[in-house]
């Protein structure tokens, strides 16, 4: 996070690599990268462009980008303001926008090629924001304008950008030797190429697993419509009257969650929580160990006790003690939920007349079957609701009653995958606020999870406001035969929750896109896209937008009842798996001395300190945590428990008047959308609701209390 002041914003979140020794035939006046686009909205033209653009691309946006700050270097006039820290903040827009395009598709829609650019020269841009962040000449300059900060006469953001930008070059090495300025080089180019390797591996591996079930005996306990998807993913692959189960979740957990046959539950599950841990090419033990190492070793250099002290230091939790302090105190009354029901599914087993101990693909077709008994709810009741269509018309329409936006879907804009759907978000006024992408399902070229992302930062130019290009990226379940894409009631959260996030995008309202949006702390960032999940479950809401596909009918009272009845069922198994994966993130990046080869030793060693029981594993486990291993999470994965904190806080303001109070949808988006990293975010929050955040709110909602 301390380079996005003064370069490029995708290169802090994304490994992007290029060779400017690689040359080939495309011509920079033919190549789409390097033109005004000539597009709708000045949307990037997907439709023309090619995987061999991007390295001449690169290396042109490199040489623009190094001219760029040459010239805020070699300026011979008295350092500002405007000529240094504005200069810098505008320096690098063609690279920006070669690097968006490229990390997004490496995402979202990656092939060899990119994966081929992306991985074999990563150290060329580690070493090229190295040369940024540690020339001695510009930092002089930099600082010179920091310590006449007060004779800028700045406002509040401009302020605030001059503090992050002299912050980040100090949190880059700047004020380090000469000597330890070259170690501190090698330590990143080698990041760059671990990290690359981690999440490359981890695709591969996803990808590589595949159960085929050939006897429909196998299948029983199965949705109909899984069978189906199943069968045409199998047909899909020329296996024709089989069926074809992956490790992308919409197929490998409902199989975990409903199939009878234990046996291929445990096969399958053993893959899922194998991946990169098999030996082979892509195993990632040794790569975690390393990447948590060097950004240890990189710690230290710059003065901090470990990566976390370093990476909270920029946090609402501030170190690493706060958030141990979180987590500890959750995670004593959720263990002991999780304890009570794993017994309760003990008993079930016994019941069947079973003798086998429950274990991990045990637990969730267990909690399936008492979920059924004890409230009398089955998935599948509930899934003929939440058709894709309506959960999406659901959060646009929430954005409508709480902020007046409105949504125009559009057709003439050019998409990287004909499954993506795009959007002009209007104001309440009718005026264009931004663009938003829309990408709902799996594929082999996507990476696991969901996201949001921006394919442009909000920020102003000659006084105008620039439009922010959203998109949410996620892995729901597919249509089947002639039915519509039907997400279960977790997925229909997470789309609320990613929209949460584009809102925070697309409402930014700031001057300097290194400030727009989501540029805020970790801890903070989760705040707008959590607060929409409590919509999405809310009484009122599901029935505005959950209606059944085939009738229309809103989802009925009793089912509504059930599903609040059921609200706090298996949370003591939820809050555990990720406050194990958060405690996991924290042993890694708060140590103070190297991390031991083994890293199934220390994920074993970490576990057991904690004392989670078999039945359970870390949401993640270290060899496919991409979060904090390659996703820009490391020592943050806490956030979104702490986020939680604050957005079930948030949400008790509304319910505290209406859920659509304009008074407080107002300043909450006065105070926290529109405003991105421009303040202080505790300050932002106090200003907002009045006071600090209540964690009572929070302990009520996961039934911790």
């Amino acid at each position: 996070m301390s380079r996005k002041r003064f370069l490029p914003y995708c290169l802090v979140l994304a490994t992007i690599v290029v060779s400017c020794q690689d040359q080939d035939n495309t011509q920079q006046t033919d190549n789409p990268l390097l033109l005004a686009y000539d597009t709708p909205f000045q949307v990037p033209p997907f439709d023309k462009i090619k995987n061999e653009h991007f390295r001449p691309a690169f290396k042109v946006a490199l040489e623009q980008h190094n001219l760029e700050i040459d010239s805020i270097v070699n300026n011979t006039e008295e350092p500002t303001f405007e000529n240094t820290i504005v200069a810098l903040e505008n320096a690098g827009s063609l690279l920006n926008n070669v690097s968006t395009v490229f990390r997004n598709l490496n995402s979202a829609h990656t092939n060899d090629s990119i994966q081929a650019i992306d991985k074999d020269l990563a150290p060329v841009f580690a070493a090229h924001a190295d040369e940024i962040s540690l020339n001695e000449k510009l930092f002089a300059k930099v600082k010179t304008v920091f310590e006449k900060k007060d004779t800028w006469n700045l406002d509040a953001e401009g302020a605030k950008l001059l503090d992050e930008t002299y912050k980040g070059f100090i949190r880059s090495g700047a004020n380090l030797s000469a000597k330890d300025k070259e170690k501190l080089k090698k330590i990143n180019a080698q990041l760059s190429v671990l990290t690359t390797e981690y999440s490359q591996n981890l695709l591969a591996e996803t990808n590589a697993f595949e159960l085929v079930v050939e006897k429909e005996a196998d299948l029983a306990g199965l949705p109909a419509d899984l069978k189906t998807a199943a069968a045409d993913a199998a047909k899909a692959k020329g296996k024709e009257g089989k069926w074809l189960f992956t490790l992308q979740n919409p197929s490998v957990m409902p199989f975990l969650q409903y199939a009878d046959n234990r046996d291929l539950r445990k096969k399958i599950w053993e893959a899922y929580q194998k991946r990169g841990n098999n030996g082979n090419n892509n195993d990632n033990k040794k790569a975690l160990v390393s990447i948590a190492n060097l950004r240890l070793e990189k710690a230290k250099l710059l003065g901090y006790s470990s990566h976390a002290a370093y990476v909270l230091e920029e946090s609402m939790a501030e170190n690493p003690a706060n958030v141990y302090a979180l987590l500890n105190k959750i995670w004593t009354p959720a263990l002991a939920k999780a304890k009570t029901e794993a017994a309760d599914i003990q008993k079930e087993i016994i019941a069947a007349k079973d003798t086998f101990t429950v274990a991990p693909y045990d637990w969730r077709y267990y909690q399936e079957k008492i979920r059924k008994s004890r409230f009398a709810l089955d998935e599948a009741q509930i899934k003929p609701y939440f058709s894709l269509g309506a959960v999406r018309e659901g959060a646009f329409s929430t954005a409508n009653k709480l902020y007046g936006l409105t949504f125009i879907a559009l057709n003439n804009v050019p998409t990287y995958h004909p499954e993506v759907e795009v959007y002009e978000v209007k104001d309440k006024d009718g005026s264009h606020l931004g663009l938003l992408y829309a990408d709902f399902f799996p594929r082999e070229s996507k990476r696991g999870g969901a996201w949001m992302t921006s394919f442009r930062s909000q920020g102003t130019k000659d006084g105008k406001r620039v439009a922010p290009v959203i998109s949410i990226v996620c892995n729901f379940t597919k249509p089947v035969g002639d039915e519509p894409a039907l997400l279960t009631f977790d997925e229909a959260t997470t789309l609320f929750h990613e929209f949460g996030h584009a809102l925070h995008g697309l409402l930014s309202n700031v001057k300097y896109k290194s400030l727009a949006g989501t540029s805020v702390p970790r801890d903070f960032v989760e705040l707008p896209s959590q607060i929409m999940e409590n919509w999405a479950a809310d009484p009122e809401v599901l029935k505005s937008y959950a209606r059944h596909y085939k009738t229309k009918e809103a989802i009925p009272d009793s089912l509504i009842a059930k599903m609040e009845k059921a609200g706090t069922f298996d949370q003591g198994f939820a809050t555990v798996e990720y406050v194990a994966a958060s405690l996991l993130d924290l042993d890694y990046h708060a140590a103070t001395t190297p991390i031991p080869a083994d890293a199934n030793a220390f994920e074993t060693a970490a576990m057991k300190k904690i004392g989670l029981i078999d039945a359970i594993i870390p949401r993640y486990r270290s060899t496919y945590f991409q979060h904090i291993f390659s996703g820009g999470y490391s020592a943050g994965y806490y956030a979104y428990i702490w986020s939680e904190v604050l957005d079930s806080d948030a949400f008790a303001a509304f319910k505290e008047k209406s859920l659509y109070d304009q008074g407080t949808a107002n300043a909450f988006r006065r105070n926290i959308l529109e405003r991105g990293g421009t303040g202080n975010p505790a300050e932002m929050y106090r200003t907002f609701r009045g006071k600090d955040p209540n964690p009572d709110y929070l302990m009520k909602k996961r039934g911790l209390n």
